[in-house]
């Protein structure tokens, strides 16, 4: 029954962050980790980010998909920031791994504020739907795409509220081209720091599938539910972004008190 039970939540945890990857985009992935320590009740922080790495990595195939066949994709351009980042990724999870799982927690919580915060700002200037890729633009997309990936490695997330800036930054695209080309950076960036983290034995397969199969109901209940936030979507963006800063405060001040 208990084990029914923990599968259950994280069916729930996983289609929760899909719900709310697909109405924000960047920023949901960061709730995957303290959902699976504190309602699954996972005790490795390590093998909660190595799950939530994963599980992000195939929610975020799933959009790609979507958004390519939509044409969104700017593909030379996510391909010039997204191969930089795999390698900084892999350092990233590297690293990660080798740190405490409590000083580990304390800086997924500065980064989780960081994530909220930045999600308060207004989006930019609309920018160019027909933007290509050139070699000044691959000059720019590189060393940004290689720090992106060393950030979403080490904390284990997609890193999609870094990617989307950085690639209109960078090219001058437009801020849906940017969102959909964001989710090949993500998708090789989870792939390869769940990789890393399940090449040290830090996995946990069955609550993984289970947050998978939520996360399917969380992208269709997410799809019906985007046209109705648009007349809102500046405030509602704002309150999620406010969840995210109070869960990070949470999250550090559980870590701290079990010091």
């Amino acid at each position: 029954m208990d084990q029914a039970w923990t599968y259950g939540v994280a069916a729930l945890s996983g289609g929760l962050v899909a719900l709310l990857l697909t109405l924000f985009g960047g920023g949901g992935s960061v709730l995957a980790t303290p959902l699976l320590l504190y309602a699954v009740g996972m005790k490795d922080a390590h093998v909660a980010i190595g799950v939530s790495a994963a599980a992000v990595a195939v929610n975020a195939a799933v959009g790609l998909a979507a958004q390519a066949k939509a044409g969104r994709v700017k593909w030379p351009c996510a391909l010039a920031f997204g191969a930089p980042g795999l390698a900084g990724s892999l350092v990233g999870a590297h690293v990660a791994k080798a740190l405490p799982g409590d000083t580990l927690l304390i800086w997924f919580a500065v980064a989780m504020a960081a994530v909220g915060l930045a999600m308060f700002r207004k989006p930019g200037s609309p920018g160019d739907p027909d933007v290509q890729i050139d070699s000044g633009k691959a000059m720019r997309l590189a060393p940004v795409g290689a720090l992106t990936g060393l950030a979403a490695g080490f904390f284990g997330i997609g890193g999609g509220f870094l990617i989307a800036p950085g690639l209109m930054a960078a090219t001058g695209m437009t801020l849906a081209n940017a969102a959909a080309s964001s989710l090949v950076s993500v998708t090789l960036f989870g792939a390869a720091t769940s990789a890393s983290y399940a090449a040290s034995g830090l996995m946990d397969v069955p609550i993984l599938l289970a947050m998978v199969a939520g996360g399917a109901a969380g992208v269709a209940i997410g799809a019906r539910l985007a046209p109705v936030l648009v007349v809102k979507a500046l405030l509602a963006r704002r309150l999620f972004a406010a969840m995210i800063v109070v869960t990070a405060a949470y999250v550090a001040w559980r870590t701290l008190a079990v010091r």
